[in-house]
């Protein structure tokens, strides 16, 4: 009692499935694929930005040195000025 009809609709049915499985799969695959570039360009923005800010810091510390010393050569500059007025005037 086995119907043609019904057997070709359970060989497509079963091929369809076998079809939504292989799909399935592939999307499985594209998907571990594209997370694991997504964790790698993480991990390489997260190093440019820890690069950049050590970057940042390094050329506040130049800037505060050179702001630093630029200051102590001028004061040291002016105090220079004013003992050298005070011995020419005669000044303690």
């Amino acid at each position: 009692m086995n119907d043609p009809s019904a057997d070709l609709i359970a060989a497509q049915l079963r091929h369809t499935i076998d079809l939504l499985k292989a799909e399935l799969v592939r999307s499985n695959a594209a998907l571990t694929h594209y997370k694991e570039l997504s964790e790698q360009r993480l991990m390489e923005l997260e190093e440019a930005r820890r690069d950049h800010e050590e970057r940042l810091r390094r050329l506040q510390e130049s800037a505060t040195q050179f702001k630093v010393l630029a200051g102590l050569a001028t004061g040291g500059g002016l105090l220079s000025l004013i003992a050298l007025v005070r011995m020419l005037s005669g000044l303690p």
